[in-house]
């Protein structure tokens, strides 16, 4: 019988080694690991691109922060707006704070000053270089005042007008120890020559606005080369210890990121696949003896 078996395994072997002909050299060259009937079609995208990013060629220090490099800085003491609005007409009136395009009129007997320029200065420089106001402080003689809502419109020259609402009552809160002052750091506003500040003045009432600037456009970069945008990098000051330390973070204004990373491309290792060549076979026959 094991005779017999060695016999069927020889038969066995010299029939593998008659159809599975691995030792061809033709067939099967170790030199031509990529013979898959497109030559000459193959992607060169390896050979092409691979010295093109080099780590050391590039630093993350030179892609570390957009915010400084490409937008200006506002100086921390150029970034207020100090509003005081007066009325003295003998009856409650509508006070316009901006708007330059329209450049409405005060009624009679009320006065809006800025105390770091002029009413005027601020309208004309809003059509050009227009700001972002992020934070107000506002201070009246008259707690009632704070009744009277806000009205932020934006006017175009086609005729369209949008208005928001902001009420000072929803910033009150326990911080704000005054009752003739509101501390409001989540107010917003665009001024550019199309919007304006509306409010109603009561009578013999004096209503101060502290405005902080947190961007804006300086047209004179252009003369420079560089981006018309600034930021203030500072935080706005609240007079609360305790939130001013946790509030000094470089602001995001404009949507930037703070710090943005550039991702290092890293070639992957490229593999080369080879047959081997199968072990020669013996096809030795014995004949059996009868």
């Amino acid at each position: 019988m094991r005779e017999y078996n060695d016999e069927l395994m020889r038969y066995q072997e010299a029939a593998e080694a008659h159809y599975d002909d691995y030792d061809h050299d033709d067939m099967y060259d170790e030199e031509d690991e990529d013979d898959y009937g497109f030559e000459g079609l193959e992607d060169d995208y390896e050979e092409e691109y691979e010295d093109d990013y080099d780590d050391e060629e590039y630093d993350d220090d030179d892609y570390d922060d957009y915010v400084k490099t490409s937008i200006g800085k506002i100086d921390p003491n150029d970034r207020t707006l100090t509003v005081v609005v007066t009325n003295r007409s003998g009856g409650p009136e509508e006070a316009i704070l901006f708007g330059g395009n329209a450049e409405s009129a005060q009624p009679n007997g009320v006065v809006v000053e800025i105390e770091e320029s002029s009413h005027k200065e601020v309208r004309e420089e809003s059509k050009s270089n227009p700001f972002k106001i992020a934070g107000m402080k506002y201070s009246v003689s008259n707690a009632l005042q704070f009744d009277n809502v806000l009205r932020i419109e934006r006017r175009t020259a086609s005729g369209s007008k949008t208005t928001r609402t902001y009420q000072p009552r929803n910033a009150t809160s326990p911080q704000n120890f005054s009752q003739q002052l509101i501390d409001d750091d989540n107010f917003e506003m665009d001024v550019t020559g199309q919007d304006s500040l509306r409010v109603v003045v009561e009578d013999g009432v004096t209503a101060v606005f502290t405005f902080t600037i947190k961007a804006r456009a300086n047209l004179g970069n252009l003369l420079k080369g560089t981006n018309v945008a600034e930021l203030s990098r500072v935080p706005r000051t609240t007079g609360l210890p305790q939130l001013d330390l946790i509030r000094r973070r470089r602001p995001t204004a404009l949507g930037l990121p703070s710090k943005r990373r550039r991702r290092r491309y890293k070639p992957r290792p490229r593999v080369r696949y080879v047959r081997k060549a199968a072990p020669k076979r013996s096809s030795k026959l014995v004949k059996r003896k009868r």
